[in-house]
């Protein structure tokens, strides 16, 4: 993350997203597929590390192999092997991002619900500051409910930031700066849609 000023002066937090050079490596068609859609290829990688059909896949919208691929529907003036960058965005004053936020792995009631804890407010417990306390019924229902909040895994799910500002685009190198921030570690791939 970093800060720029906005039209009045004031100070705002911006994300920058590097958003594009994107191939469109597959259309999708009603007669062939069921469906209409279009397929984008982002980000690079080398020939021996993409199996031979993927390669053919590659080669038939003439770009070299990608890592990530992501199908869009909307596109209709599109030809396989085009090239769209961060442009596509210049009339827009807000987008929707996708990704997968940050894992934060096997975490305790406290920091995956924010449960408060026992504390030291009950009749003599002790090393009950982090507990989740009780779980249900003794001789009815004799089970935990399913969905109870417990500890468990946190993190590394699909997240949406609807509505982000677009603060600024810088062409020549496909940058996005978007207000506020955006879900996942740095180097992840995003989704942005209109």
């Amino acid at each position: 993350m970093t800060s720029l000023f906005d039209e009045e002066g004031n100070n705002v937090p911006v994300t920058v997203i590097q958003a594009g050079p994107c191939v469109v490596t597959q259309i999708k068609t009603q007669e062939k597929d069921g469906y209409e859609a279009v397929q984008l290829g982002f980000d690079d990688k080398k020939d021996k590390n993409t199996p031979k059909p993927m390669r053919g896949h590659f080669e038939k919208a003439g770009t070299t192999p990608k890592r990530k691929l992501v199908e869009f529907d909307g596109f209709t003036d599109v030809k396989l092997g085009d090239t769209l960058t961060v442009d596509i965005f210049q009339d827009d004053n807000w987008v929707d991002v996708r990704g997968v936020s940050k894992g934060k792995g096997f975490q305790g009631v406290v920091k995956r619900h924010g449960f408060r804890g026992v504390g030291d407010a009950t009749h003599g417990q002790h090393n009950r500051d982090r507990a989740p306390g009780s779980l249900g019924g003794s001789s009815y229902p004799s089970r935990v409910f399913k969905g109870m909040r417990m500890a468990g895994r946190t993190g590394g799910t699909q997240v949406a930031m609807i509505s982000l500002r677009v603060m600024k685009i810088i062409s020549e190198e496909n940058l996005l700066l978007v207000k506020g921030s955006v879900p996942g570690p740095k180097g992840s791939y995003l989704i942005i849609t209109k």
